[in-house]
C-alpha cells in the first residue's frame, strides 16, 4: 500500500511564505512525475507545478516567480515552497506521484489527502 502524506500547511499573511511536503512511502520501486494541485471553494482542482524523477519542472502562470517546487529521491519527498502568498492562493492543496511499486508494476497515480493553506490577513 502507498500513501502520500502533506504537510507544512496552515495560515499566513500575504505576502508571507510557506513550504508544504509531501512524503510517499509503502511499496516504492520508482517514482515518475511528482506534484501539487490545488482546490480553492467552487472551482476545480489544477495544476500548481510538478518535477520530473530528471528535476524537469513545470509552473502554473499564476505562481511562475513565486512557487517553487524540488524534490528528494532518496526521501520519496516533493516540497514546494510558496513565496510571496496571495490571498487567491487560499486553497486545499494536494501532492501526487505516479509510481511504480516494483520492477514488474506498471505506473499507477495516487493523491494525498490535502492540506490547506489560508492566506489572510
Amino acid at each position: 500500500q502507498v500513501q502520500l502524506v502533506e504537510s507544512g500547511g496552515g495560515l499566513v499573511q500575504p505576502g508571507g511564505s510557506l513550504r508544504l511536503s509531501c512524503a510517499a512511502s509503502g511499496s516504492i520501486f520508482s517514482i515518475n512525475v511528482m506534484g501539487w494541485y490545488r482546490q480553492a471553494p467552487g472551482k476545480e482542482r489544477e495544476l500548481v507545478a510538478r518535477i520530473s524523477s530528471g528535476g524537469s519542472t513545470n509552473y502554473a502562470d499564476s505562481v511562475k516567480g513565486r512557487f517553487t517546487i524540488s524534490r528528494d529521491n532518496a526521501k520519496n519527498t516533493v516540497y514546494l515552497q510558496m513565496n510571496s502568498l496571495k490571498p487567491e492562493d487560499t486553497a486545499v492543496y494536494y501532492c501526487d506521484a505516479t509510481l511504480a511499486s516494483s520492477y514488474y508494476s506498471s505506473y499507477v497515480h495516487y493523491w494525498g489527502q490535502g492540506i490547506q493553506v489560508t492566506v489572510s490577513s
